[in-house]
């Protein structure tokens, strides 16, 4: 589930986190350390394109994709209206499959993300590490002290906000720069918008704005500049992701009723269990989603919530907004500004601008 598992805190963290080691003890210095660390040697780890590009060693596929990453890069900031610096302009090979590990986590009996809450940037539903295995213990306690349903999951990409220009800006990555085209301008869209504007304590709100613009700015990209190859190939995972969700939707609904209702917990117990197995046996989400479903738990249902459940508001706003994105992020900006039950009622697509 590719699409739902892009964003962390990790990055901006590790900014904090350099701020907090200097200044003070506070009980998260440890992970704030490790946040630290690991992005330093992340963006440290990156070389500008443009040298990479000069390169005569340099693989022809990779050079390929760099080429293709800056396109789209410009296409972010010259029609789209996304920041224009150093972000995305300069590469590394981290010689793993993933950013960072996010951990996320549910009650065995409902579907709320639990929350963890940290400097500056306020509270978010995900808590990033730079080392799996710090990641899967980090899990394993909330399973054994909390009894939490858990999902660890790798992040091919993270968003510093916009914190990081004294590093460079966020980088391109070996985790994503062989996407399908339509994706990877995807990745780059959505990591672009969250430097747009960002609602602390705000997950949903957050995460389901940059989906918007992902999936509104792949539509002109491909409009504009794809072929009829890279315009196919999106189309196809589109449906695919699509039948997802909605299938997902459904049980996510069905769990919802179930843990609100009358049933003692033993019985919700026995009811969750059929419905995930039922779930899990879904024909239509195999074999294309085997390894999402293998884990299937109240915290993976939960976190796609987060990402999908506002995207319809955030694309009924542009389109009042007469699609012209500078207003669009104003107001994303304005509402990103009020309290939160005051944000959700603003944005509702019954609400104008």
């Amino acid at each position: 589930m590719k699409r739902a598992s892009r964003a962390g805190l990790a990055g901006l963290t590790a900014l904090v986190g350099l701020v907090a080691l200097l200044l003070s003890g506070c009980a998260q210095i440890g992970y704030l350390g490790q946040a630290a660390s690991g992005h330093l040697r992340l963006v440290g780890a990156a070389q500008p394109v443009e040298r990479l590009l000069q390169d005569p060693a340099l693989a022809p596929e990779l050079r390929e994709r760099l080429r293709l990453s800056q396109r789209i890069r410009d296409f972010a900031s010259r029609e789209l209206a996304l920041p224009d610096n150093a972000s995305y302009r300069r590469y590394a090979d981290l010689g793993r499959g993933a950013a960072v590990w996010n951990v996320v986590a549910a009650p065995e009996l409902g579907l709320q993300l639990k929350t963890w809450c940290y400097p500056v940037m306020g509270c978010a539903g995900y808590r990033g590490f730079f080392d799996r295995a710090e990641a899967e213990a980090f899990a394993a306690a909330l399973r054994r002290d909390e009894g939490l349903d858990v999902l660890v999951y790798g992040v091919p990409a993270y968003s510093t906000l916009g914190w990081s220009w004294l590093f460079g800006g966020d980088p391109l990555l070996n985790t994503f720069i062989h996407y399908p085209e339509g994706e990877l301008a995807g990745l780059v869209f959505h990591e672009l918008a969250h430097q747009v504007a960002y609602a602390a304590d705000d997950t949903e709100f957050n995460e389901a704005f940059a989906t918007a613009v992902e999936r509104l700015g792949v539509q002109a990209w491909l409009a504009a500049e794809g072929d009829a190859a890279a315009r196919e190939q999106y189309r196809r995972s589109q449906e695919r992701r699509e039948r997802f969700r909605t299938l997902t939707q459904d049980y996510r609904a069905r769990l919802q009723t179930l843990y609100a209702g009358p049933l003692d917990e033993v019985a919700k117990r026995a009811a969750k269990a059929e419905l995930f197995a039922r779930l899990r046996a879904e024909p239509e989400l195999q074999p294309a989603y085997a390894g999402w479903l293998a884990g299937a738990n109240n915290a993976s249902l939960a976190i796609q919530a987060a990402y999908l459940g506002l995207v319809p508001d955030f694309e009924g706003l542009f389109e009042r907004c007469g699609r012209d994105w500078p207003r669009f992020y104003a107001e994303v900006r304005r509402l990103a500004d009020l309290p939160k039950a005051q944000r959700r009622q603003q944005l509702s697509t019954r609400s104008s601008p």
